[in-house]
């Protein structure tokens, strides 16, 4: 493939195409690492608002740095993985501490950075610095397949050949729009379903194209979510709720919820509710009263969420990671998407 024809025609086509995102905008380290980790596994609708209100609120690293984990999970709170919040805190405290708020140019120095893996300090390094390093997102690795009519599933064991074919028409300057705009070509035209052929500069470049497997590469692999029945107690004194700080490791560490949890085999709603609320603050159900239930997806379950009023005894006693709120006052406290809409539909 010709080097010089497929830059041309990459550009040609993102300088008509491109979508007018924020962090397109600029070319400070900081604003493009918050972007990168926030995209991933994300959709770029969902995060356009959370990206334009994080950096109004921490608009540079070292204002990231000083603000409590606590109000970083909170603005982080709907995004979901938030592993990648806490990771960011840890590493913006590590660079203004080792680098003097400026995040190094070095690979090696980012890569021990907490939460920057392979595919992060390349995007931090190729979009910021225009250093020459190849990206290889869900997009680039379906369009790479594409291209080579590379049969089987977008995974990562495709992508030494996707790197070795990205090298070979990597440009030596303007790393940052060369990959900007394949991953823009992968999400626009180059689409995991219903692929714009017409409308790809490679159209005649492509071999999945001539060879009519655009449809089948890469093959689909079918996800299947584990569904799992839960329950949890809204109990309430003096109008305050109870809610309790998950562990701090693990799923949806650090956030704050209503006490339940799942449903065990053979188990009703309100038996599960007794064993979980006795297991998890020592107290006992006295009464129960169903109120709804909502259904919510993670990566790889799928829950469904049955919501009691609950009287319990004794009543529960407040400490660093259980606490009595008012309605009010939930704003303050990072919470999991499910409990966030369970407060949207109760009060």
């Amino acid at each position: 493939m010709n080097k010089n024809i497929f830059q041309k025609s990459l550009f040609g086509w993102y300088a008509k195409n491109a979508r007018d995102l924020p962090w397109r905008k600029t070319r400070d380290p900081y604003k493009i690492w918050i972007s990168e980790i926030m995209l991933q596994q994300t959709t770029v609708n969902t995060v356009i608002p959370y990206y334009e209100r994080w950096i109004k609120i921490f608009p540079d690293i070292k204002v990231l740095a000083r603000a409590s984990q606590a109000k970083i999970l909170k603005n982080w709170q709907g995004l979901g993985y938030y592993q990648r919040a806490r990771n960011i805190k840890r590493s913006a405290e590590i660079i203004c501490a080792q680098y003097g708020g400026r995040i190094p140019e070095d690979p090696i120095a980012l890569r021990k950075l907490p939460g920057f893996g392979p595919y992060t300090v390349a995007s931090v390094l190729s979009i910021a610095f225009d250093q020459r390093r190849p990206l290889v997102d869900a997009n680039v690795r379906r369009v790479v397949m594409r291209l080579m009519a590379l049969k089987g599933f977008s995974e990562t064991k495709k992508d030494k050949e996707i790197l070795e074919f990205l090298d070979k028409v990597l440009p030596e300057k303007n790393n940052n729009i060369f990959n900007q705009a394949l991953m823009e070509l992968g999400a626009l035209v180059c689409r995991a379903q219903q692929p714009q052929c017409l409308a790809c500069p490679f159209e005649r470049l492509c071999l999945a194209t001539k060879k009519n497997l655009q449809d089948s590469i890469p093959a689909f692999q079918r996800k299947i979510a584990q569904k799992i029945e839960a329950v949890c107690a809204l109990i309430e004194k003096d109008g305050r709720y109870f809610i309790q700080k998950r562990p701090s490791r693990g799923l949806l560490a650090d956030l704050w919820e209503f006490p339940g949890g799942k449903i065990e085999r053979r188990e009703t709603q309100k038996e599960a509710l007794a064993r979980e609320l006795q297991e998890e603050i020592g107290a006992r159900l006295i009464s129960g009263d169903y109120l709804l239930s909502i259904k919510h997806a993670y990566t790889k379950f799928k829950v469904h969420l049955h919501v009691w009023r609950c009287v319990v005894e004794p009543r529960p006693k407040s400490d660093a990671t259980h606490k009595w709120v008012r309605v009010s006052e939930f704003k303050n406290f990072p919470l999991p998407s499910a409990t966030a809409r369970i407060i949207d539909k109760v009060f």
